[in-house]
């Protein structure tokens, strides 16, 4: 019990501080979870964040998740998920009852952003002395950074894990004293994980059938959400057109209260996801919103929970460690092409931002602040400045 209430106040402290986004909060895991508490290797972390490359579904919480549950087991997971989500779950929620007559200068965001500039910049420094150790880790980051910079579209990100672990498969196999090999106990059977994978499918077949022969407003709205969090490739950002057009274009969200939603959801930190608890408020009240964030990242749990397993287990073979360190190079390409596009692009617009984004970083690296207190230091200077 002790275990689980730990991993829920972690959870909740970086479900409070984690602006800036999925790729932003990978950062802010990095630091808490793997630089500061050693819960896990950078190897491991690294398997997780692929891992949740390959799953649809919103990546930052996955890779929560998946902490929660190699720390804590399912019960472990959940509370993970909760502490990171609740923050801004409540926060959207007060949101979609008084944002709509409310208008709200949003300038003092840009702080909160160059932290998140910061906070990556950080991570993939770190995660780049860890995993990029000799010259065929760092041919595959830079062609995976050049693919993604190239080829912006959602099933990138999968293709280029899966390039380079087949490279990596090729390159390293022969090789085993340049794999690091390492045992995780995972506190779920593969027979846990197989009923997961069914439970995921046997939702994503049932509820669209059920919501058209069943008129209940829980249920469809169950059904929205459930579908979106069970198809969506690339993260909370591509999300929101799917939303967009079962809210909207169904007449049961304005386009005006769905875009102050959006922009609010930008302000909050921890996961894009909880764009649901603001729609699900503004629908049908605080138990939609319950529904709404229970639907879009249940699939989430359940593939996290049924791949994992799997994934670790057949990582331990010697014949497929190479492929893993190929997928490993890749996450610093992929968190690095992220940190270019639209990180630094969307958010560097003059000398100014750039100055404050290297100091941030230099607090972080070099004076060792810790990232809640950068948070606050980023919205004084968006205060002062934007």
């Amino acid at each position: 019990m002790r275990t689980l209430w730990e991993i829920f106040f972690v959870a909740l402290k970086l479900g409070c501080t984690s602006f800036g986004g999925p790729i932003a909060h990978l950062g802010y895991f990095q630091q808490e979870y793997i630089q500061k508490r050693k819960w896990l290797t950078n190897d491991t972390y690294s398997q997780l964040v692929a891992l949740s490359q390959f799953l649809p579904g919103p990546a930052s919480s996955q890779v929560g998740m998946g902490i929660g549950l190699l720390r804590g087991g399912i019960l472990g997971g959940i509370v993970s998920f909760l502490g990171f989500t609740l923050p801004s779950a409540l926060l959207l929620m007060f949101f979609a009852y008084f944002y709509t007559h409310t208008t709200l200068d949003m300038g003092w965001t840009q702080g909160l952003k160059l932290v998140a500039v910061a906070i990556v910049a950080q991570a993939i420094v770190d995660m780049s002395k860890k995993l990029l150790t000799n010259s065929y880790h760092i041919a595959i980051a830079i062609g995976v950074l050049i693919l993604m910079l190239v080829w912006v579209h959602p099933l990138a990100q999968i293709t280029a894990i899966s390039m380079a672990a087949i490279v990596g498969y090729y390159w390293f196999r022969g090789n085993s004293q340049s794999v690091n090999v390492y045992t995780i106990n995972l506190p779920m059977t593969k027979k846990v994980g197989m009923g997961c994978l069914l439970l995921f499918v046997l939702l994503l077949v049932s509820l669209p059938i059920a919501a058209t022969y069943i008129n209940n407003e829980w249920l469809i709205l169950a059904e929205k959400f459930y579908m979106a969090g069970a198809f969506v490739f690339g993260g909370g950002h591509v999300v929101l057109p799917l939303l967009e057009a079962q809210f909207v274009h169904s007449g049961l969200l304005s386009s005006a209260d769905f875009l102050a939603g959006y922009g609010v959801t930008q302000a909050v930190p921890g996961p894009l996801f909880t764009f649901a608890a603001y729609i699900g408020m503004t629908v049908a009240g605080v138990f939609g919103a319950t529904v709404a964030i229970v639907a879009i990242f249940l699939p989430a749990f359940l593939l996290v929970v049924g791949v994992l397993p799997f994934w670790f287990t057949y990582g331990q073979h010697a014949k497929l460690r190479g492929a893993m360190m190929g997928a490993n190079a890749a996450v610093v390409g992929i968190l690095t092409a992220a940190f270019v596009q639209p990180i630094v692009i969307d958010t560097i617009h003059s000398a100014l931002d750039g100055v404050l984004a290297c100091i941030f970083f230099l607090c972080l690296l070099r004076w060792k602040v810790q990232p809640y207190l950068l948070v606050a230091i980023g919205i004084v200077v968006g205060l002062l400045f934007y």
